[in-house]
């Protein structure tokens, strides 16, 4: 059985998207995005979406983080049609299904790593005790144990992304959304951050990493390429050329 764009389908899937069009209105012209894009995401995949400036992969990746409804087309997660949902449906979700890291981290400046880990648990509505619990394993598993209580200002940056994927993971999300995780950082914190994710990917959760830096695409285990709104192709990493 194949999904429409001729990838085999998955089993387990978690993503479906299908025909996705967006269309963005600039003055009085209008620029399509996303022009019917078809793509499928399974559970415990750990896949990069790639492109030049104007593909459309920050487009496309706004819409899987519920950041952004389709103009047209349907996009499934975990089985529901998020676009057609309310904005207070997609605010749950976003809270509770997926977890967000930034290039720019995201932090707020005057809390310490451990509130700013809470955050989405205290959106949940956690009680105290079990957030801050949760929030202390989930930087205890990024390797910041001894951190906990710096603020943004005293950490470095690799060490503020890791305080980053800790929000991202403490609520046990249905996907992990990476916005190039790694592009404020050195080569040597960058590989540091990746093996974060191989470990995060190995424990069982989906990750979808848009980057333009084709050394840290390779670190997944399938690329989706975008052109001009559409998918140019999607490779396994079996078939990743030599470089």
């Amino acid at each position: 059985m194949t999904s429409e764009n001729g990838n085999p389908a998955l089993n387990g899937q978690l993503i479906e998207i299908r025909k996705l069009i967006k269309t963005y209105k600039v003055g009085s012209e209008e620029v399509r995005a996303l022009r019917g894009i078809n793509l499928a995401i399974g559970k415990n995949e750990y896949m990069a979406i790639m492109g030049p400036s104007g593909s459309g992969k920050s487009t496309l990746m706004n819409l899987i983080g519920c950041l952004d409804t389709p103009t047209s087309g349907d996009y499934i997660l975990a089985g529901e049609n998020v676009g057609r949902l309310t904005d207070s449906q997609l605010a749950e979700i976003r809270n509770r299904r997926i977890g967000f890291v930034f290039q720019t981290f995201n932090l707020l400046p005057r809390a310490s790593a451990l509130h700013n880990v809470e955050l989405p648990l205290i959106y949940a509505g956690m009680r105290a005790s079990e957030r801050r619990d949760r929030a202390r394993k989930a930087l205890i598993a990024v390797g910041l144990e001894d951190r906990m209580h710096h603020k943004p200002n005293e950490l470095s940056g690799g060490q503020r992304q890791r305080v980053a994927i800790a929000r991202a993971v403490v609520t046990d999300p249905s996907i992990i959304l990476a916005d190039e995780p790694t592009g404020n950082l050195d080569t040597k914190t960058g590989d540091e951050i990746m093996d974060i994710f191989h470990r995060i990917h190995d424990a069982g959760n989906t990750i979808v990493l848009v980057t333009h830096e084709e050394d840290i695409a390779r670190h997944t285990k399938r690329i989706v390429r975008l052109r001009d709104g559409l998918v140019e192709s999607d490779t396994p990493k079996e078939q990743f050329r030599a470089v």
